[in-house]
């Protein structure tokens, strides 16, 4: 039934434009095939298939520029179900390709008939040896493996740029490569176990005593096959040669023949196979990597240079030296990066076109980092520099350089033409030769008139460059195809290098393993395939392909959308750091739902599905904190998009209510105290299943977006008064959040002293008084109007407040300090940017501060009369806006010897009551977080927003404070 008040999701339309060849047809409306939802959901339940049409579109895209339609998503559990799902296609005559962080750039990642998400249940890591080994799922992230390895002084070797959100069975499966990994640190040489299952069902841990044995006992076909193979090779010199020769550079074409030199059993060489082989060999459920020496201290600098020739003289030297990374960039991409970055070198804006860049970077000891500088200077005493070179061992300094370095991609992305398609394309030239191969690298794009930026890992002759072409146009589509195939002949005939160097084969490189790898070589790889798939069940046309076309069929279009997320090119890099991403869609799923409803025309019935389907996944479960624009080249903010779906949606009764909310807020703030004490006294008497029970029922009927939740245990009410202070003397106006004044502490605390008694104590205490106004009841930040697209209060709220600011600070004199993260970055970021130029201007010249600050700077004023042994810390998505993370973490270390961050931290997902109303976002949001709280529990658990510890709280279980209480409590006097 239709709940009341509803939304009417119709409302959000589709994007203005035409509608799209490529639109999902409409016998696709109800989904997955019957049959084979029904057969998936006995095999498994119904929990792990994925059958709307919602689901099928969102999981059709990755970071490729081509688009499939899966039949269906599943969702297993372990190796167990994952068998069954290969046995079913043996038996079906169906196919199935894996998915796991979907930022595969060449289609492998792609069905468009069962695809397997070996992400979503296959999160988890142990440390072993002391950290000289990683044993890791296929859905671990690589940056939180590597953040565990940290504490051990120990890291992977692998370090692709997507690593906050690739994952280790992605890496492993691509061989994927980055920065800093030489041939010897890639995972061909570092993974030495791996737990498989092949197509047959046979499921193998390749560190059993039995391993070898068992291998050879179930599967003696692909056993032997195996040794027969090896034996052919090793019979034939010039092919041995052939395949010696093709692994001295970086190479991910094709199946990885070295294992056939490298190991002599068939259990061995297997194990070296399913390394790079993109998922069409066996699934991978476990492996076990061995790790690196993590040196303790980083300096980088950039060497520019009069042109390519000049730099590239330079690579080999600064690779002797020991540099951990030596990178390639091109005037052009480095005067882009002027105008994109802000506090880029000056002097890149009046780059000649010809010259070059290499970012070099070094780890080590200070003392060593010492010998490197004096180095480097050394030799470049004879090569004349555009610029005289600035070694840095600032972190944030160095972390600036890597996003710029990092960043061509979004470069490429904010200038490609609308409607563009956006191809990665990856080579390997041999390293003494990259200069020469970057000219001619740079004449064919020119030549075919593609942007000619290139940009790469100089260290290994390993050149990127993006394409920006227009698929969906037949001219452009030959265009591509002519540049390919001049491509394939530059790169192997004049080079003989690697059309894949580190992103994998994919449906893009498929039809030309042959050309690069000859005939020979290429039969053993299809029988090899055919050993270990004889039925062909994993990955159709990712390595090996009988389609010599395949690379130009299957593009995605990219039609307009709305101007804040039409950028996007879907890459994937914002979804690690999404509340929703376990539980609906994150924010490249949202985008690419509302891009095939563009593709659809306006009286489609599979638009209306569409929509119909996005009020859950796409509108009610975003949080809308923006924390998604962090990773993203681009810097969309999907919140906004969903931000404006909400004030689509929105009706003349909604928009009254919103703004009689806001002008009765100060009664709205009585009342909610009132409930709140009722709340707390029925949770102390009769726990808190009933209140759960009773807000269930009245969510059935009203709507679950309307009706918040009690998924847990609440707080006490704030008390009624807020503290006395006095004008005269006070250092700062303190404006007390609301939801500071509506809820009071942990239900495990005592109910004093309230978070505004504890501030004013504290800032006295600190001989820095603060004064609280008299009105600062009713008056809010106006975020929770602006989040739920209620424009008429959000404006009524921000002005309102805007004037009490300034009135309350003497026009500026006095600074302003609030005491919840999310009210100050909701009056810094949207109250400022949405009242009139008067008041924006008043905005501009009040001094606005976050309590985190404001008590950073009190430390050298305060005395801890004892500290804690561990704290638990949770930055809010607002302290990462904000900027504010490193001070928050200062305080905590003030206060306890160790801080400890859970590694997968993301924003909690309670956006103001959106927690309370979708709790299970934030449990999504939380998974990681909670995970590493069980492990490690902390004698304080501290952040900066009520509201999130709320939810941290009903999520974790663990009563999370402010930083405040624990401030205040430590440093009273003994």
């Amino acid at each position: 039934m239709r709940k009341l008040l509803a939304p009417h999701t119709t409302r959000i339309g589709r994007p203005d434009g035409p509608a799209q060849p490529d639109a999902i047809g409409v016998e696709h409306l109800g989904g997955s095939p019957t049959d084979l939802a029904r057969d998936l959901t006995e095999l498994l339940g119904s929990e792990q298939v994925l059958h709307r049409l919602s689901d099928l579109v969102r999981y059709a895209s990755d970071a490729s520029p081509y688009r499939l339609l899966p039949q269906v998503v599943v969702r297993p559990r372990d190796a167990a179900d994952v068998a069954a799902l290969l046995d079913y296609c043996r038996r079906t005559g169906r196919h199935t390709t894996l998915r796991s962080g979907g930022t595969s750039l060449n289609g492998q990642s792609q069905s468009d008939d069962i695809l397997i998400d070996v992400r979503h249940n296959w999160n988890g890591m142990a440390v072993e040896n002391d950290g000289a080994r990683l044993r890791a799922r296929p859905g671990t992230i690589l940056s939180h493996a590597n953040a565990v390895l940290a504490r051990y002084g120990r890291r992977l070797g692998p370090d692709p740029a997507s690593a906050d959100v690739a994952t280790t069975g992605g890496v492993v499966a691509n061989n994927a490569g980055g920065m800093r990994c030489r041939l010897s640190r890639n995972a061909y040489h570092c993974v030495s176990g791996i737990t498989f299952v092949l197509p047959s069902g046979t499921t193998i841990n390749t560190e059993g005593a039995d391993a070898e044995s068992e291998f050879r006992k179930a599967e003696p076909e692909l056993a032997d096959g195996l040794l027969t193979l090896r034996a052919e090779i090793l019979a034939d010199e010039e092919l041995v040669e052939r395949i010696k020769h093709k692994y001295t550079i970086r190479n991910t074409t094709g199946y990885a023949l070295n294992a056939f030199l490298d190991a002599k059993t068939p259990l061995e060489i297997f194990r070296r196979l399913l390394v790079g082989s993109e998922g069409t060999l066996a699934f991978m459920a476990e492996v076990v990597i061995d790790t690196l020496p993590n040196p303790g201290a980083t300096t980088v600098t950039w060497i520019s240079t009069e042109t390519i020739d000049a730099a590239a003289r330079l690579v080999p030297a600064l690779v002797g030296l020991g540099a951990e990374a030596v990178e390639l960039m091109m005037a052009p991409a480095l005067t882009e990066a002027a105008k994109a970055f802000p506090g880029a070198p000056s002097y890149w804006h009046t780059l000649d076109p010809k010259a070059a860049a290499l970012l070099v970077e070094f780890r080590g000891e200070a003392d060593a980092l010492d010998d490197a500088e004096r180095s480097v200077i050394e030799i470049l005493a004879d090569t004349p520099l555009l610029h005289p070179i600035e070694f840095t061992r600032d972190e944030e300094l160095i972390e600036f350089n890597w996003r710029v370095r990092e960043g061509l991609l979004g470069i490429v992305g904010h200038l490609r033409p609308e409607g563009s398609a956006v191809v990665n394309e990856d080579v390997c030239f041999p390293p003494a030769r990259v200069a020469e191969g970057t000219h001619d690298l740079q004449q064919l794009l020119s030549k075919h008139g593609f942007l000619p930026g290139v940009a790469g890992h100089a260290a290994y002759g390993n050149l990127h460059f993006t394409l920006t072409p227009r698929l969906s146009e037949e001219a452009d589509k030959q265009r591509y195809g002519a540049f390919m195939s001049d491509l394939v002949d530059l790169i192997i005939g004049k080079y003989d290098g690697s059309l894949m160097a580190e992103h994998g084969t994919g449906r893009n490189m498929a039809p030309f393993v042959e050309r690069e790898w000859g005939a020979k070589a290429t039969d053993i790889m299809w029988r090899l395939k055919r050993l270990a798939d004889p039925h062909g069940v994993l990955g159709p046309d990712v390595i090996l392909t009988i389609d010599e076309d395949i690379h130009l069929k299957h593009f995605k279009s990219t039609p307009k959308i709305e101007q804040v997320a039409n950028l996007c090119i879907e890459c994937g890099f914002c979804e690690a750091t999404c509340p929703s991403r376990n539980v609906t869609t994150p924010p490249r799923q949202r985008i690419a739902l509302r891009r095939e409803m563009a593709r659809q025309p306006e009286d489609s019935p599979v638009l209306a599905q569409l929509q119909a389907e996005y009020e859950y996944d796409g509108i009610e479960t975003c949080a809308a904190d923006g924390t998604c624009a962090i990773p993203c080249p681009v810097q969309i903010n999907t919140g906004d998009l969903i931000k404006g779906f909400r004030r689509a949606e929105s009706t003349a009764a909604r928009e009254r209510a919103g703004l009689a909310a806001a002008t009765h807020w100060g009664r709205i703030e009585r009342l909610a105290r009132l409930a709140m004490s009722g709340v707390d006294g029925i949770q102390s008497h009769i726990g808190v299943k009933v209140l759960t029970e009773l807000t269930d029922a009245a969510r059935f009927v009203a709507g679950s977006d309307l009706i918040p939740s009690v998924p847990g245990p609440m707080p006490h009410p704030a008390p009624a008064h807020l503290p006395q202070t006095e004008r005269e003397s006070a250092r700062a106006v303190y404006f007390p959040a609301c939801i500071n004044r509506i809820f009071g502490r942990d239900p495990d605390k005592p109910t004093t002293p309230s978070l505004p008694e504890a501030f004013v104590s504290l800032s006295a205490r600190a001989g820095m008084p603060l004064w609280i106004p008299d009105d600062v009841r009713g008056l809010c930040c106006s975020t929770p109007w602006a989040s739920k697209g209620l424009v008429e209060g959000h404006r009524w709220m921000a002005e309102a407040v805007c004037d009490a600011l300034w009135r309350w600070s003497d026009h500026g004199s006095l600074p302003v300090v609030v005491d919840a993260a999310s009210c100050t970055h909701g009056l810094l970021d949207d109250v400022a940017t949405h009242v009139d130029d008067a008041r924006r201007d008043q905005m501009n010249a009040m001094s606005i501060r976050d309590s985190i600050t404001w008590c950073r700077d009190l430390l050298p004023l305060l005395s801890v009369n004892r500290k804690l042994e561990t704290v638990a810390l949770h930055p809010t998505c607002s302290t990462t806006h904000l900027g504010l993370n490193r001070d928050l973490k200062a305080v905590a270390s003030f206060l306890a010897d160790t801080t400890v961050v859970p590694v997968g931290t993301t924003c909690c997902g309670t956006a103001g009551d959106r927690g309370l109303l979708h709790p299970e976002l934030v449990v999504s949001a939380t998974r990681d977080e909670k995970a590493g709280l069980d492990t490690s529990p902390a004698q304080a658990y501290l952040s900066a927003n009520r509201t999130c510890e709320m939810g941290l709280r009903q999520a974790t279980g663990q009563p999370y404070e402010s930083f405040i209480f624990l401030l205040e409590e430590l440093t009273r006097s003994s």
